[in-house]
């Protein structure tokens, strides 16, 4: 045996395509997406990660390192060295290609399409050709593998579509569409900047939040997730992450970035309810509370017709 494949078993990570990782969760994962720029954040995550005992290498983040806020190239640089797992989002592959917009899913015209007008520009004159680089470098998939035999597709927005916005109150039908896209059991994703957990028929659905803008629940504070394996299936844990988004919000009115979304630091709404379908809508403000969800184990036992 190589030491490569060694190290490869103790740490639970097995390459299994150039654009694809499976992750054998041995040890908690920690899953988050949408930094945005938001260096302040970025800090808080890792320091929560620390705490919890979770390496950079059990990190995975749904991608969207780069976005509103004012510190894109601090927050790859971040991302760079602390070993996690960095998916493409839609801001990752629009900026390594030097594209001209974000490539977020904004409807032309709308508030959101013209608020990002203003920080893509800013964050495309911060970054640099290494960062490009390491955005192109960065996975559009990854998988996670359990030992139940089930499979986790790690995507940014949706399996159609990049920029795909999957809300909670999604019709089921789609949902597993998009599961199905994917060959996989259940998905793990990011875009939508709201978190939630489902199950679809026997697949998974998992928005695991995003730590550089509140979930327009009017509450300051930013989401992530923990998965974990216990006896009985995949324990998934919504968490919520404070952090010092005061000093985000002055270092984004200090770069003259939209107000709109410095704001939005502080009072947890978002500057525009654009993307937003009817039910997100009617719960604005409503503040989120932690979730714990348990994927059962013998979902896949009845689904394989094995027990």
């Amino acid at each position: 045996m190589t030491a490569s494949v060694r190290l490869s078993r103790q740490i639970g990570i097995l390459m299994i395509a150039p654009d694809s990782l499976a992750l054998l969760p041995t040890a908690p994962l920690l899953v988050f997406g949408g930094p945005y720029s938001n260096l302040q954040a970025m800090q808080a995550l890792l320091a929560e990660a620390a705490r919890l005992g979770i390496s950079g290498d059990r990190i995975v983040c749904t991608g969207d390192i780069v976005a509103y806020g004012a510190d894109p190239a601090a927050c790859c640089d971040l991302a760079m060295a602390s070993g996690m797992h960095v998916l493409m989002g839609n801001c990752e592959q629009n900026l390594a290609a030097g594209s001209a917009d974000c490539g977020c899913g904004f409807d032309e015209g709308t508030e959101c399409d013209r608020l990002s007008s203003a920080w893509y520009a800013y964050a495309a004159g911060q970054i640099s050709s290494a960062h490009q680089q390491f955005m192109a470098a960065c996975p559009q998939r990854i998988t996670i593998g359990l030992p139940d035999g089930r499979r986790l597709a790690v995507i940014h927005g949706g399996a159609s579509d990049i920029s795909r916005f999957l809300f909670a109150s999604t019709d089921d039908a789609v949902l597993a569409d998009e599961i199905a896209d994917t060959g996989c059991d259940g998905v793990i994703a990011g875009h939508c900047g709201i978190p939630f957990v489902r199950e679809v028929g026997a697949g998974l659905w998992l928005n695991a939040g995003a730590i550089g803008m509140p979930a327009h629940d009017g509450t300051p504070r930013v989401w992530f997730s923990v998965l974990t394996l216990e006896p009985d299936g995949l324990r998934v844990d919504i968490r919520p992450l404070s952090y010092d988004q005061a000093g985000a919000a002055a270092a984004m009115r200090a770069a003259r970035l939209p107000e709109g979304y410095a704001a939005g630091l502080e009072t947890g709404l978002w500057p525009s309810e654009d993307v937003l379908p009817p039910a997100e809508k009617a719960s604005r403000g409503v503040p989120l509370q932690p979730v714990t969800h348990l994927w059962r184990a013998e979902v896949a036992t009845r689904r394989s017709g094995t027990g």
